[in-house]
């Protein structure tokens, strides 16, 4: 899946989040994040912190890759 918006970023977690039968109180009594941060991460908010996005997409099973287009 291409990436090119974090409404795109935040939809692909709710989606993987939802698969797996996890609520977003679960994943935030383990990590320590709120549950407002993850509703603003999975609904496209621009300014939510990259490092604990990408530490809930890989909690979440999914990899983030960066390539060059057309490589």
């Amino acid at each position: 899946m291409v990436i090119r918006s974090s409404e795109e970023f935040g939809k692909a977690l709710r989606e993987r989040r939802k698969a797996l039968h996890y609520t977003q109180a679960y994943i935030a009594s383990f990590t320590g994040f709120s549950t407002s941060f993850i509703s603003d991460l999975e609904n496209g908010k621009p300014s939510a912190e990259i490092g604990k996005a990408i530490y809930l997409a890989n909690l979440l099973g999914l990899d983030c890759t960066l390539t060059a287009r057309g490589e």
